[in-house]
């Protein structure tokens, strides 16, 4: 049985956050795959309302402090991302970008990504599509084709059980991604080996 590590990005600003519930939920959903799968999984929650003041000097600085850069560290050494974030202006939060943006932009090249989102109303849904898959499609990151949004509803049940199929769908798909590929490995660069260009056109001569 292999040890996998799943690292959990939320971004919710409240204590209780609906956005941390989603998480939680996406967590154990994807931990119980994995355990399907033979697989053990190891969790580690990153929780960006307690890096906030860190990312703001790191914009200004170029440097994180430590508990940042224990973060940061968590992330990039993961074997599955889960990430989530409530929805303000029709898009992610500030905060969300803002880990992302200070992220090494290598660091989730190949890497398994389950997204997520929360916010009041189901009309903030297409944010997973217009803003939050580009955003990992930059990075290079592989993004499960299944994305998990909760509005103010899916939890009038009090439980959220009306989530529990896109939850399982997706977590079921993050599974399946991060039990296929070596424990930490690190996809090769496609464009460690190339030829110059003028070495091209020497050829052609």
């Amino acid at each position: 049985m292999s040890t996998r590590t799943l690292a959990v990005v939320t971004a919710g600003l409240s204590t209780p956050s609906s956005t941390r519930l989603l998480a939680d939920r996406l967590t154990a959903a994807t931990v119980d795959a994995l355990r399907r799968r033979g697989d053990d999984a190891t969790v580690e929650v990153v929780d960006l309302r307690e890096h906030a003041r860190a990312l703001a000097d790191h914009l200004v600085t170029g440097f994180p402090s430590g508990g940042l850069r224990a973060a940061l560290d968590t992330v990039t050494g993961a074997d599955g991302v889960i990430a989530v974030t409530p929805v303000f202006s029709a898009s992610y939060s500030g905060l969300f970008k803002t880990f992302f943006d200070v992220l090494d932009p290598d660091a989730l090249s190949g890497r398994p990504v389950l997204m997520g989102a929360t916010a009041g109303t189901a009309r903030h849904s297409l944010v997973l599509e217009h803003a939050m898959r580009p955003l990992f499609a930059y990075l290079r990151a592989v993004v499960v084709p299944t994305a998990v949004f909760a509005a103010s509803e899916d939890w009038a049940d009090g439980d959220g059980g009306s989530l529990v199929p896109r939850v399982e769908r997706a977590a079921g798909e993050l599974a399946d991604l991060v039990a296929g590929r070596p424990t930490s490995a690190r996809p090769a660069d496609p464009f460690a080996d190339f030829v110059p260009f003028d070495q091209l056109l020497g050829d052609q001569a």
